[in-house]
């Protein structure tokens, strides 16, 4: 009675530990996250087109005018790509941005023509997003006041892109000339984030769901009833021993009569990153920015699925004298691989961070966000790792597949390349890769600096779930034949 009465103490705290940690959770996100939480780039954004030929030399008195409209919710800026006629120009050019349907002028702004290279752009910037042109009809006007011979153009293409329907059309005017073709111009800003605008109703609506879990497990459990959480929480405290000795069995074991143990952990990623960044950075010569950061990020990510998922695959068949003589959930033996693996990624994550500083980029509250990408790869590894085991027990050639198969897995995986030189045939590889998104959110932290949006987030914890609950349910469904074919 009294050691039941002590579990109850021991759930009892373990569920309001659970619920405060949420709600503390919820608020550091919230701080963490900032603006990325709230907007993102527009995908109304509209590109500049390739420029073909000039328009017009902009002397005084000449205009050029080019309609348009947006789907953006915050225009930010509008910009202008240009011809000098390789020459040293005077005078002033003009950018003018109107709404026509009230006629007011939204954006305006001038540059020197002095200071206008051949191809270059003009960037006119507005001082606050503009919220109230929306697929609005917009008229981009341009004006100067220079001379004959000391003039700009604006650069133009000669087809204009077909209008949505209902959209107001693209069309170039030169004087009042309507003429063939479109002004190459781009136009970019941001857009709100539904999820982020709904964010307490969306942790609040989680965590009551949340709530409403942990009040069926207490009720279930005070009935007698069985409960897989519970189980599961009674078995991690019971064997926490084990697992603690496990763990270190398998950490210890890795590098022994090894000279540098654990410094092996440091220094692995670092000559991984140290090869391949002189092999692709000089060979193939890709224009990443910050590419040591961006491929030492691909490379502990990748080294830490690849070694948890290996090690786990043989969890089973390697603790065989155990499980064919002392009952211990059997769970815990690729859990426990996964564990030792994820020692070895902190120590990793000491390096990584050392090539980030090196590389030049300063720390940000962004670093504060990665735990969830490990966290994330950590539960998916271990999806991986139980479904591995289980399959090994009756499929030993499962081994060697799966050495083929993680080959297979790290090259459709933009570690050392980047995301730009897939071709469009094969770039739908990276939406079914769960390994893209944990690295890109990474990547995001570390080298933009910023929080990504909110939907990586949902896609990094439904895939580590779903992976998690597809393996957990392979290996109950199994582990009570295993005695019979170890």
């Amino acid at each position: 009675m009294e050691k039941q009465q002590s579990t109850e103490i021991n759930l009892k705290k373990t569920i309001v530990t659970a619920i405060v940690g949420y709600v503390c959770l919820v608020v550091l996100v919230y701080f963490l996250m900032g603006y990325q939480l709230h907007f993102r780039a527009s995908r109304g954004d509209l590109e500049q087109p390739a420029a073909e030929t000039g328009t017009v030399e902009l002397v005084q008195g000449t205009v050029v005018e080019q309609t348009f409209s947006a789907k953006i919710q915050r225009l930010q800026s509008v910009s202008v790509q240009w011809g000098t006629y390789y020459r040293s120009n005077s005078g002033t050019v003009t950018m003018e941005l109107i709404n026509q349907i009230d006629g007011s002028v939204v954006m305006s702004q001038s540059f020197a023509a002095t200071e206008i290279a051949e191809g270059g752009l003009t960037t006119m910037t507005a001082e606050e997003p503009i919220e109230t042109v929306y697929d609005a009809p917009l008229l981009l006007r341009l004006y100067a006041d220079s001379q004959p011979g000391s003039a700009v153009s604006p650069m133009m293409c000669l087809t204009a892109p077909e209008p949505e329907e209902d959209a107001t059309p693209f069309a170039l005017m030169l004087n009042g000339t309507p003429t063939e073709g479109e002004l190459c111009f781009s136009a970019a800003g941001e857009d709100y984030i539904w999820t982020g605008l709904h964010y307490w109703e969306f942790a609040a609506g989680f965590g009551a769901v949340l709530a409403l879990a942990a009040v069926l497990i207490w009720h279930r459990y005070k009935k007698g009833k069985h409960s897989y959480v519970v189980n599961a929480l009674i078995a991690v405290r019971k064997y926490r021993f084990l697992i603690r000795q496990l763990v270190d069995r398998d950490f210890k074991t890795k590098y022994k009569r090894s000279v540098l143990g654990v410094f092996w952990s440091f220094l692995n990623p670092l000559l991984t990153m140290a090869v391949q960044y002189v092999v692709f950075s000089s060979l193939f010569r890709f224009d990443v920015p910050y590419y040591p950061a961006y491929l030492i990020i691909g490379i502990v990510f990748f080294n830490f699925f690849s070694e948890s998922t290996s090690l786990a695959l043989g969890s089973i068949i390697g603790n065989a004298g155990l499980i064919t003589k002392v009952y211990v959930p059997k769970y815990i033996y690729p859990l426990t691989r996964v564990l030792s693996s994820l020692v070895n990624l902190v120590i990793s994550l000491i390096p990584l961070l050392l090539v980030t500083l090196v590389s030049g980029l300063m720390p940000t509250k962004a670093y504060f966000l990665v735990p969830f990408a490990l966290v994330c790869l950590a539960v998916f590894s271990l999806g991986i790792g139980l479904l591995l085991s289980a399959l090994m027990v009756f499929f030993r050639d499962i081994q060697f597949l799966w050495g083929v198969l993680s080959m297979i897995w790290m090259y459709l995986t933009p570690i050392f390349y980047p995301v730009s030189i897939l071709p469009k045939s094969v770039a739908w590889v990276l939406d079914v890769n769960p390994l893209y998104y944990f690295i890109t959110f990474a990547r995001t932290c570390f080298i933009d600096g910023i929080s990504p949006e909110p939907v990586i987030y949902a896609q990094c914890m439904m895939m580590a779930l779903i992976t998690l609950l597809i393996g957990a349910l392979v290996f109950r469904k199994t582990q009570d034949r295993f005695v019979l074919y170890l």
